[in-house]
Parts: C-alpha cells; sequence; structure tokens
C-alpha cells in the first residue's frame, strides 16, 4: 500500500536531491516500473527563461533530466530508500522541435531503456497541448 504522502501526483521538490533556482518539473503524475509522467510549468522566474519570454532550448533536456529523477525518488520513496543523486553524463539523437514560453504547460514521458550498474539510459518526449517539442535518449550515473 502507497502512505498517503506519495499517493500521486506528488510535488517534484519532495522527490528531488534539487533546489531551487534549478528545480525545473512541477509533479510526478504517473508511475510504473518502466518510467512515469512529469509535468512542468514554465515560470517567469525560471533561470533560464530569456528576455523574450521563452525557454533556451537546452534546459528540455535538463527537464527531461529532472524528470527522470522524480521517477527514481518515488521509486526510492516507496522502497524506503533515501532518494539518491544522480548527474546527467550524456544525450543521443535529442531533437528539440521548439522552445516552450513562459505559463507553458509540459508533460514530459520518461521509458527507462536500460539499467546498467550505475548507469541509466532513457527515452523522454517533452510535449505541450498534445504536441511533441523535444525528444531523445539520455544517459545518466547514479553513483
Amino acid at each position: 500500500m502507497v502512505p498517503d504522502h506519495l499517493q500521486l501526483p506528488v510535488n517534484a521538490i519532495d522527490l528531488l536531491p534539487h533546489r531551487q533556482p534549478m528545480i525545473l518539473v512541477d509533479q510526478l503524475l504517473e508511475f510504473n516500473s518502466e518510467g512515469g509522467v512529469v509535468s512542468a510549468v514554465i515560470s517567469s522566474d525560471n533561470i533560464f527563461v530569456e528576455d523574450d519570454g521563452c525557454l533556451v532550448a537546452v534546459a528540455l533536456i535538463e527537464i527531461v533530466a529532472q524528470a527522470y529523477a522524480a521517477i527514481k525518488g518515488y521509486d526510492d520513496m516507496l522502497n524506503q530508500r533515501q532518494v539518491q543523486r544522480g548527474f546527467l553524463v550524456g544525450g543521443r539523437s535529442f531533437k528539440i522541435k521548439r522552445s516552450p514560453s513562459v505559463g507553458e504547460q509540459l508533460t514530459v514521458a520518461i521509458t527507462t531503456i536500460a539499467d546498467l550498474d550505475e548507469f541509466s539510459v532513457v527515452d523522454g518526449v517533452v510535449t505541450s497541448a498534445d504536441q511533441i517539442i523535444a525528444e531523445g535518449s539520455l544517459k545518466l550515473w547514479l553513483p
């Protein structure tokens, strides 16, 4: 049975080792053994928002990495482990179609492709209003 404080959705700040201003995701919405779904709203105080109100495109890679971190943090908490730190170490064929703007609600779907010792490979798809705005694979190190 899932404890009340871990009933979905769960605020990402409770699942991540990150703190402001580096938290770019908001909530874990769905969780399963292969991944999950995380939400993010682009706020005007986001450190990666430029003067034109658009998020720097490369920040979408960090959003996907944090979405995976939220999923792993939730799994750690469900299994009564301390939330572990991880590091983004690479990306492969990450395609960014456009940068989101302030106020946009993003949905990030994560699928774990492989867990190899201390490394994980994940696929992430970032959507806004049901349109894909970024997608690709990341490698993360979880020492």
